[in-house]
């Protein structure tokens, strides 16, 4: 409050002076303005002191103007252009509060006289002539010829701007050292300028010529080298020609027309493509301090690779943080680093093709990798970036995991899978046990022979069903075992060998007579839902068919679009060595899946990364399209010969004698080690109990 009050007697106390600078500078500003216009439309016509006054005045500021006007003229000349300016002057130094007084306003005011005095001088003595007007008035002519008599013409100019300047430098307090200094720098910064321009135009005529020698060497030496994409030739035969197996009944393999015939593009990249895009990656490395060359080039149906070798002294991390960068300047969705290429001394930059091409599942089906003889349960993946096919044996992965984000080709690549294997194998060969819990996916292979029991879609049967997994599992093993064979298929060689020399033996009462086994294929379309559910149970189940099964001919293929780590847990990932990720949101999801980045940096739409068994590295593949109307008309064309004969005690939960006493049980087995638990512990939650035990929260609870 004190502070409000001293500043409002400060503001009173200097009122009064501050308004009365205001009011003359005001004064000041309006009488430069009409001098000012008096000047400017100054006539020798209009009236003046001495002169007849006309009819019409000319001058804008009316009579009083042109009788001003004319006396400044008269008497000064020129230099009467001085009094407005020195009204602005006084104008603005009263607005700022500059006063004068004493001394300094005495000196102000001579100087301001000897300024205008001289330069009314120095305008006659250097315009004025014969039959010439006085340019400098009276006063500029008796105050010339005054000084020339004096000091001579040469003599008069030195004196009149000597005056001039003193008085120019008193009225403005200008220094001359300070305006002498300011023009030195002034100076010697444009100098600075103008010789960095120079220098700039030097090093820009360097750089034309330096680029210049670089693209002589660039069309001296030899382009990247452009791989051939690979052609297929799709050759459609009668299906026994094509998929035929020695024995079986009567059922027919389905034909390869069933898959509709799509024509392969023919568009490949141009010369002058691969050439620009080679450049536009080889500057911006270059930008980023990493040099080197494209020294091949392979495109492919979606993607083409550019492999980059960089010169010495370059690390490959550094490469590899650039894909961000190469994006943005090749304008790709996403671009993929490879760094290094296995057993190559290069790094390989797969980039989008503009224009995609289809991979679809007939060219890989009909393609030369797809021979049965090498693979006892093939499965058609797709093309590899340079195009060719890509076919794995699902008996030697033996187990496939299989995660993306929705939307990535997940589920197409699931019936892919199923379809590779209907195409290859009779239902005496091969079994299939579904679980589809989306109840989405699967349910269109519903009553085809090769079906163990009807898709399971209840999450909590399906529990059940990996439960008899297991089970027929160990019944395998004790089969395989009495017999001494180590697999399912030296169990079947066997089989067939005492069929043929008619040695087999006499069935045991009970027990079916000894035949062949068939491998069995477990599919769930969607883990996370079962993990929702029984993650226990389906966990322990999962885990156990994947350690245990190969030797049986018991294999799985898991898929999920949701990567997490409750999802797939370190237990299932251990015994999971071949995996496929799709594309995924992050790195995170990425490394979940096969431990290694670059998930994230896929297209989509089936571009998928595949983890062989037992290699370590990533593979990329282009996934197979199979559409709708295929699928159903291979389930219909299975369906037509063969009807399906199921097993419904596959989801029923009295597999034992008495399965709910067995239930109640494990329950009192369990209650009793809990109550041990809490008494061991002084202590007990449900939190506690969860751990200790590895059961549910409400089994817990």
């Amino acid at each position: 409050m004190a502070r409000v009050t001293r500043l409002t007697e400060a503001a009173a106390a200097s009122g009064p002076p501050r308004r009365l600078d205001e009011a003359v500078a005001i004064l000041f500003l309006g009488l430069f303005l009409l001098l000012l216009a008096a000047l400017l439309s100054y006539s020798p016509t209009d009236p003046a002191f001495g002169v007849a006054a006309p009819e019409r005045v000319g001058n804008v500021v009316g009579m009083v103007g042109a009788y001003t006007a004319g006396a400044v003229m008269e008497w000064l000349g020129g230099a009467g252009y001085l009094l407005p300016v020195g009204l602005l002057v006084a104008a603005m130094n009263r607005l700022r509060g500059h006063h004068l007084h004493g001394r300094r306003a005495a000196a102000h005011a001579t100087a301001s006289l000897a300024l205008l005095l001289a330069v009314a001088a120095l305008l006659h003595m250097g315009i004025s002539g014969e039959g010439q007007p006085q340019p400098a008035g009276l006063v500029g002519e008796m105050g010339g010829r005054a000084i020339t008599v004096a000091f001579g013409p040469l003599g008069g100019y030195v004196v009149a701007l000597t005056v001039a300047v003193l008085a120019l430098m008193v009225v403005s307090r200008l220094s001359l050292v300070g305006l002498l200094a300011t023009g030195w720098r002034d100076g010697r910064a444009l100098a600075a300028v103008a010789k960095e321009r120079l220098v700039e135009r030097r090093v820009r005529r360097e750089r034309v010529a330096s680029l210049t020698r670089k693209i002589e060497e660039r069309e001296a030496r030899t382009p990247p080298r452009l791989a051939e994409l690979a052609d297929l030739e799709v050759e459609v035969l009668p299906a026994q020609e094509v998929l035929e197996l020695s024995g079986g009944d009567d059922y027919q393999l389905p034909p390869l027309t069933l898959l509709a015939d799509r024509p392969v593009s023919t568009r490949k990249l141009s010369e002058r493509e691969i050439l620009v895009n080679s450049e536009i990656l080889e500057h911006k490395l270059l930008d980023f301090g990493v040099s080197g060359e494209v020294t091949e080039v392979h495109p492919g149906p979606v993607i083409t690779m550019y492999e980059f070798k960089p010169a010495a002294g370059v690390k490959v991390s550094k490469i590899a943080n650039l894909a961000d960068d190469l994006a943005m300047a090749l304008r790709a969705v996403s671009i993929r680093i490879v760094a290094p290429i296995p057993g190559k001394g290069a790094v390989g930059i797969e980039v989008p093709n503009v224009e995609r091409d289809g991979v679809f599942l007939r060219q890989v089906i009909g393609a030369e990798e797809w021979d049965t003889r090498k693979h006892q349960i093939p499965i058609a993946l797709g093309k590899d970036i340079f195009g060719n096919p890509v076919v794995s044996d699902l008996a030697r992965m033996p187990h496939l995991l299989v995660a993306g984000a929705t939307g990535s080709g997940k589920s197409v690549c699931i019936n892919s899978i199923i379809a590779s294997i209907l195409f290859r194998a009779r239902p005496n060969e091969v079994k299939l046990l579904m679980v589809d819990p989306k109840m989405l996916e699967l349910l269109v292979y519903e009553g085809i022979p090769h079906l163990i029991t009807p898709v399971v879609t209840d999450p909590k049967k399906a529990a059940v069903a990996l439960n008899w997994a297991v089970k027929e599992m160990e019944r395998r093993y004790t089969l395989l075992s009495a017999y001494g064979v180590r697999n399912l298929p030296g169990f079947n060689r066997m089989v067939a060998k005492m069929e043929h020399d008619n040695t087999l033996p006499e069935p045991v009462e009970g027990e079916p007579p000894l035949a062949p086994l068939p491998y069995m294929v477990v599919i769930i379309d969607e883990l996370a839902d079962l993990m929702m559910v029984a993650s226990r149970d389906v966990e322990v189940s999962i885990a156990r068919l994947a350690q245990m099964a190969r030797a049986a001919g018991i294999h799985l293929v898991v898929a999920t679009q949701r990567p997490s780590v409750d999802v797939l847990t370190g237990v299932i990932k251990a015994n999971f060595p071949a995996r496929i990720a799709f594309q995924v949101s992050s790195k995170t999801d990425s490394r979940t899946i096969i431990d290694a980045n670059g998930a994230e940096a896929l297209l989509g739409n089936g571009d998928m990364l595949f983890l062989p068994p037992g290699v370590g590295k990533v593979q990329r593949v282009h996934g197979t399209f199979l559409s709708d109307e295929e699928i159903k008309e291979l389930a219909a064309f299975i369906r037509k010969q063969q009807a399906a004969n199921y097993d419904l005690t596959v989801t029923l939960a009295d597999h034992d004698d008495d399965d709910e006493a067995a239930e109640e049980k494990v329950r009192d087995e369990v209650y009793a080690e809990a109550v041990a638990f809490a008494r061991e512990q002084g202590k007990i939650s449900v939190s506690l109990v969860q751990r200790h035990l590895r059961i549910g929260y409400n089994r817990a609870a």
